[in-house]
């Protein structure tokens, strides 16, 4: 079976049936007291990615924090309960186990290090050959997200997904390269209108696996959390949102804030900011802003904590 001239290379993989049928829909149901639902709502729909014979299934880590149930869809409609198994903030990734084992061969991984620019590549959303198309990895690069977040190392595919959140990026030898996490304006880097998706790579999964299926996340403290939403714009750092029960809203920071200095120093973009706050120490440290509130700069210390603190989870967390 071919889609649209992509066939995986027999001697490296399984057939194009056995890829697709390892990429499942994921269905989750959030406690109503989450302080995810404002912006993800309660109950979320995506796409999961069999990794192993027993059940475990990797997805895109917004689908399923702070859920109380899940269900996995296969492609030929049945519905399998599942359970959180972990979830980690740093990576954005996701874990569920199914109740019983799926009849799905596990997708192997790629590496990040084999994938070029201008690779052709295949992305996969739950719900079989018709949720399959074909993308370009455009870039490989950073991402920094407004929400506290930021990756070393990113994919971008183009043209865009339209179901991206949880979907498999697919190298040409049947191999998992990566997890939906965004659509994007510009895939490129460039600064140029070209939509696409941007990609979570496996590889960053590795290193925090065990930790996630043992303990429900990565061992350790953890980065230090505010709990802003921060804009980059005409050369200032502006507070869009201030996320409700945060240690920034603690400290009385407010939407339209603009954040002038950290502990000290003067940030010169958003990439800078989270190298500085994130170098300081870990989850639990004292970050000093400077914040021009009506034309005036003042001092705010916010103790930060590790954002799992902040979240309704599940108990195995």
């Amino acid at each position: 079976m071919t889609l649209g001239g992509f066939s995986p290379t027999p001697a490296k993989a399984a057939s194009l049936e056995e890829l697709i049928g390892a990429v499942v829909k994921i269905k989750t149901h959030i406690n109503p007291e989450g302080s995810t639902i404002r912006n993800l709502g309660r109950d979320r729909e995506g796409t999961g990615i069999v990794i192993d014979s027993d059940g475990l299934v990797l997805t895109i880590g917004y689908l399923i924090v702070e859920a109380y149930a899940a269900e996995v869809v296969t492609n030929d409609g049945r519905a399998v309960p599942a359970t959180v198994v972990g979830y980690d903030h740093e990576t954005g990734f996701g874990l569920l186990r199914t109740m019983t084992p799926l009849k799905a061969k596990p997708l192997a991984f790629g590496k990040y290090a084999d994938v070029k620019e201008n690779d052709n590549v295949v992305v996969a959303s739950g719900g079989g050959s018709d949720n399959v198309s074909r993308a370009t990895i455009v870039s490989k690069r950073e991402f920094i997200g407004n929400w506290e977040y930021a990756l070393k190392e990113a994919y971008f595919t183009a043209p865009p997904h339209p179901s991206w959140s949880g979907a498999a990026l697919i190298s040409r030898d049947g191999k998992l390269l990566g997890v939906g996490s965004l659509i994007v304006g510009d895939a490129s880097g460039a600064k140029i209108h070209m939509p696409g998706n941007m990609f979570v790579p496996v590889d960053q999964l590795m290193p925090i696996l065990g930790d996630l299926i043992t303990e429900g996340h990565p061992a350790g403290p953890g980065r230090p959390w505010l709990g802003l939403t921060t804009d980059e714009g005409s050369g200032r750092l502006v507070v869009n949102r201030v996320v409700s029960g945060s240690p920034a809203e603690k400290a009385g920071i407010q939407r339209g804030n603009i954040i002038v200095g950290i502990n000290g120093e003067t940030p010169t973009n958003l990439t800078d900011f989270y190298k500085k706050l994130w170098s300081k120490g870990d989850a639990g440290i004292v970050v000093a802003l400077d914040v021009m509130q009506d034309n005036s700069v003042r001092k705010v210390e916010v103790k930060s904590i590790n954002r799992l603190q902040h979240l309704k989870l599940n108990s195995s967390f």
